[in-house]
């Protein structure tokens, strides 16, 4: 008996006719699925949706520093995201080399909530900026051309001058960076100080969890990366107010509604019964008398129509009530159709 092929060896055998080359070939070429580890021993702090948070964040940053350093640097500067990455800090302490230089930030949260404390973390967050980089943004601010792809001895020394352009261009980004948590939380950065040689000095426990956010800037024809670095104590007291404010605004927003009900109750509107409608001439209207019928064409039995503003949105009986006339709801017009009749 014929040995019978199944689908996946017809298209082999199909795709390399057209290749030109065997079966067993075409599929050696096939693309093996790669996996990412997954250490359990240390698991993920944060959520794929805290880490989308913070690159929409961070988005919203790049916007904002851009048109900043445009003006200072007098040339075109874009800034995008590259990653947005959960580690430990020691994988990026270890990255560090002699001669790099740290932004130390203070981070102050506000509460929206009527009498909240402003909570100061106790771990900074730290900005990173490549020496190359920051020389050659140096350069533009002092008028030259900025030419950032000189040589750059490694371990180089930033001087007292230097240090101080470093921070004057510094405090602007950091100033920056609390426009982008708006809509979420207040908080506030504030420049505290820089660090030369940060491999030297304990900044975090090196087995702290943080998160890594690595931004690529491009200006004056030239490359270079920014990193800021969240330490995950400080992003735990930020995601924890803004889980209080958002159980907030929906505690706000039931209150809301419940106060907007109990003024549509108590508001007045003027409701006319029509019991029917006919023509009389105006020598008939003026004969009236106490006691006179007019006859409408309808019997009593006959629905009333119950008008709000001008549309029938309820039909009813007329009947009396404790000895006066009263009507008597039978059905509710729901529909547009049924209101505009």
């Amino acid at each position: 008996m014929s040995e019978v092929l199944s689908q996946s060896q017809i298209d082999a055998l199909l795709n390399s006719m057209r290749t030109g080359g065997s079966p067993d070939q075409a599929e050696e070429k096939k693309p093996e699925k790669k996996y990412r580890k997954y250490d359990f021993t240390t698991p993920r702090k944060f959520t794929k949706d805290r880490i989308k948070m913070l690159h929409g964040i961070f988005e919203n940053y790049t916007r904002v520093i851009s048109s900043r350093l445009n003006a200072q640097l007098r040339t075109n500067c874009e800034i995008t995201v590259e990653s947005i990455e959960e580690q430990k800090f020691y994988e990026f302490n270890n990255a560090l080399m002699e001669g790099d230089v740290l932004a130390i930030v203070d981070v102050t949260i506000h509460p929206r909530t009527e009498g909240g404390q402003p909570t100061q973390a106790e771990d900074p967050v730290m900005i990173y900026l490549s020496t190359q980089t920051a020389l050659g943004m140096m350069d533009r601010m002092m008028g030259s051309e900025g030419d950032t792809d000189r040589e750059i001895p490694m371990g180089y020394a930033y001087t007292d001058l230097e240090l101080q352009l470093y921070e004057l261009l510094l405090k602007d980004i950091v100033a920056l960076m609390g426009s982008s948590w708006e809509n979420y939380v207040p908080v506030s950065f504030e420049y505290e100080r820089t660090q030369v040689n940060p491999t030297l000095v304990t900044l975090l426990n090196l087995d702290e969890t943080v998160v890594l956010v690595d931004m690529k800037l491009t200006f004056g024809g030239s490359e270079g990366r920014m990193s800021v670095v969240l330490p995950g104590n400080v992003l735990m007291s930020i995601f924890g107010e803004v889980n209080r404010e958002s159980m907030g605004r929906k505690v706000a927003s039931e209150d809301n509604s419940q106060q907007i009900f109990d003024e549509l109750r108590d508001s007045s509107l003027e409701i006319i019964a029509q019991l029917g409608d006919t023509q009389l001439s105006l020598s008939d209207i003026y004969h009236l008398n106490v006691g006179d019928v007019v006859d409408l064409g309808r019997s009593k039995d006959s629905p009333v129509f119950l008008e709000i503003g001008g549309y029938q949105w309820f039909t009813g009986r007329i009947g009396t009530h404790k000895k006066n006339m009263a009507i008597k709801i039978d059905e509710v017009c729901y529909s547009a159709e049924q209101r505009s009749e």
